[in-house]
């Protein structure tokens, strides 16, 4: 008897918590289902019938949020000049895509309305365009880091932490961001059923963009990383934010203010955009 009741007793104690995880997890993707009502019968990436259509182009940072700085330039500035560029060259080199910009000017544009802006314009893919930083006067590190949203172990978000400090310029950033920075089950343990639908899709693109980097434009590459960076998490649509080089090493702030440089990268994503539009097309 006291065999079989230390038996239950284990078998209690597994299997609570899997439920307790299964139900935070239901709860927590029919809220994001509804807040996102607009997209539920949408077809998906890989649907019969889907087509690509509309590039969402987020320039991060922006107004009284300057973003990471260089010796003599600003994120924000650098991050809105290629996204204008990348803008032009879609336009110009695949005509059958809309495109939309978060934001044209230098003005401050809330975390949450840039995945606002995306959704009302019925984006297929969101593509955010910042700048890395060490946070000191200067750093030795260099080159392109791809991020798409994900599970985050403590010690691996350095980046999520500086590109979500944006939140705490906003007015009642809690209850926009709820749970943003507590250790919630939901925060960091479980990821949103609704972005999991893109997971596969934002890794490809992240992916092609890096590879456009490293093997056409020669860049130092620290590779793709799943991070919890907040305007990613809240898209409803694949997603991938682009740290396009570290702004506050002098070669790499030189080269992303010099046109050459902005010119490349932006060749190197148009060249990700067109294969990942051609692999889609390629599943009808």
């Amino acid at each position: 008897m006291i065999f079989f009741r230390s038996l239950f007793s284990k078998i209690f104690t597994f299997f609570i918590p899997l439920l307790v995880l299964f139900s935070l997890q239901n709860t927590f993707a029919q809220q994001v289902k509804k807040k996102h009502h607009r997209h539920k019968t949408a077809p998906t990436q890989t649907a019969p019938g889907f087509k690509f259509r509309t590039v969402i182009i987020d320039a991060g940072h922006g107004g009284k949020d300057p973003g990471a700085h260089g010796a003599y330039s600003k994120e924000k500035n650098v991050a809105l000049a290629i996204a204008k560029k990348l803008r032009t060259a879609i336009t110009e080199q695949i005509p059958s895509l809309n495109v939309v910009m978060t934001r044209t000017t230098d003005n401050f544009v809330e975390l949450h309305r840039r995945d606002e802006i995306a959704s009302e314009n019925k984006g297929n893919l969101f593509i955010s365009i910042h700048c890395n930083a060490m946070g000191g006067k200067t750093t030795d590190e260099h080159g392109v880091l791809l991020l798409v949203y994900g599970y985050h172990r403590k010690g691996e978000q350095l980046e999520a932490i500086r590109e979500n400090a944006s939140v705490y310029l906003e007015k009642d950033y809690k209850q926009k961001y709820s749970g943003y920075g507590d250790n919630s089950a939901i925060n960091t343990i479980l990821l949103s059923a609704y972005q999991q639908k893109f997971r596969k899709q934002c890794i490809i693109f992240a992916d092609l963009v890096n590879n456009e980097f490293k093997k056409e434009d020669g860049r130092y590459s620290h590779g793709v990383k799943e991070q919890g960076v907040l305007v990613l998490q809240q898209s409803a649509m694949p997603a991938v934010l682009v740290e396009t080089g570290f702004i506050d090493n002098h070669k790499d702030e030189a080269y992303l203010t010099s046109p050459e440089g902005q010119s490349e990268i932006v060749q190197s994503i148009i060249r990700a955009i067109k294969k990942y539009k051609e692999s889609i097309d390629d599943q009808k």
